[in-house]
């Protein structure tokens, strides 16, 4: 009882994944919340006079075709985080079913998994996605932006959590559940994947982390989908009217800055969970 008691107490006790969590819940209630406090029609083309400077009617200023900045990241920044999580999630699951079936089958299984993800892996991740991008450019939406980069998302988490699996199928309780009568997907199930659950848990967030980068990469070469305000169009289209050049500085750092703070709390939460998966780093702690 007191183990496993402290199994759910030590993440509590991790500052860095507490910051972490803390920073993504704002992140993350920063769409929801501010939705509630902010006219997300001001988000439209010609909503309000173009190019306006921080003031008490527009806080972050206006573009060059009259949207409210506030505006515009309020309804932007739940977009982006849902290519993310759309983008992580099938990617780390293709993966982790394929890496699991190669660690612990082994044989022709794992011959044609791992080789299908070398492969794939020698091949430029952001030029391939960038041809995808572009034959679907003109029915891109959010969703389909986030199969794009899922397509290729899926090879690294294959690899290392193959490795993983390697290191376990001949630990001792893995012999005495195959003793017992359990079949490989049982073992795999009760035993493999309870002991990779930190490790699963770091690997989705930096299967996120990846995946609002690529997006935010296709999306400010204006690969994006067009008609939908996510962080990486808003700096795509700060960019195409030379917003830098002219000094609209409200109109790039806010997206900017919501992204830099995504990143920061996701990198919090990943240390935090190294951390606690790894009893090097915890006695370091």
């Amino acid at each position: 009882m007191n183990s496993s008691l402290s199994t759910w107490v030590r993440p509590l006790r991790n500052p860095l994944l507490i910051a972490g969590i803390v920073l993504l819940l704002v992140v993350t209630l920063f769409g929801p919340v501010g939705s509630l406090f902010v006219d997300t029609n001001k988000a439209k083309v010609g909503s309000a006079m173009p190019d306006q400077r921080p003031s008490v009617e527009h806080p972050l200023g206006t573009d060059t075709v009259g949207r409210d900045i506030l505006a515009v990241v309020v309804v932007g920044t739940p977009l982006t985080l849902r290519i993310g999580l759309i983008a992580g999630t099938i990617g780390l699951g293709i993966g982790t079913l394929f890496g699991f079936l190669a660690g612990y089958f082994g044989g022709w299984v794992d011959t044609v998994l791992k080789g299908a993800a070398d492969v794939l892996l020698t091949v430029p991740g952001l030029l391939f996605l960038v041809v995808i991008a572009t034959t679907l450019r003109g029915a891109v939406s959010v969703d389909m932006m986030a199969l794009v980069v899922a397509s290729l998302a899926w090879m690294w988490p294959t690899r290392t959590i193959r490795s993983q699996v390697l290191t376990l199928r001949e630990r001792q309780f893995v012999l005495v559940a195959r003793l017992s009568g359990l079949n490989g997907f049982e073992i795999i199930v009760r035993e493999l994947i309870p002991n990779l659950l930190p490790y699963l848990a770091a690997s989705f967030v930096s299967a996120v982390s990846a995946a609002i980068l690529a997006s935010i990469g296709l999306e400010a070469l204006g690969l994006g989908p067009q008609n939908q305000l996510t962080l990486g169009m808003t700096i795509y289209w700060a960019q195409y009217y030379t917003s830098v050049l002219r000094g609209l500085w409200w109109w790039w750092a806010p997206p900017i800055v919501i992204i830099i703070l995504t990143f920061l709390g996701l990198f919090l939460v990943s240390m935090g969970l190294d951390q606690i998966a790894n009893p090097k780093l915890r006695r370091a702690a």
